[in-house]
């Protein structure tokens, strides 16, 4: 059996005089990694100082969400959606433009899909 790969990362980067947080998507999530990571994303954004955050979100290597994950991806987005003003994904699936697409709807702030890396980090820089 092959290594299968999959999870969230968070930190935060800074890009010229902006700091976002940054979040990894990789492979096929699951309930265990948003128990895992919600605790930290929780913490991270309690500790921000800015009331809003400007977040850039690499989906390159996203391939789905288990049922259970996807409505936990779901509860995420409601509980944080009015924390940021600004979400930049990173992706080179169609199915991840349209995933894009609906979570504008539980994002207070602007939420924009990109397949190049550079013009989303410029779209936050703006």
């Amino acid at each position: 059996m092959g290594i299968q790969r999959h999870g969230l990362s968070i930190g935060i980067d800074r890009v010229n005089n902006d700091f976002f947080l940054t979040l990894k998507a990789t492979g096929k999530l699951t309930h265990q990694d948003y128990e895992t990571i919600s605790p930290m994303i929780d913490s991270a954004l309690a500790e921000l100082k800015q009331a809003k955050v400007k977040a850039f979100v690499d989906a390159s290597e996203l391939e789905g969400w288990e049922l259970r994950a996807a409505w936990d991806d779901f509860k995420l987005g409601l509980k944080h959606g009015n924390h940021f003003v600004k979400i930049a994904i990173i992706g080179n699936k169609q199915w991840q433009a349209l995933a894009a697409k609906v979570g504008r709807w539980f994002v207070s702030g602007e939420v924009e899909f990109f397949e190049d890396e550079n013009a989303a980090l410029q779209w936050l820089s703006e």
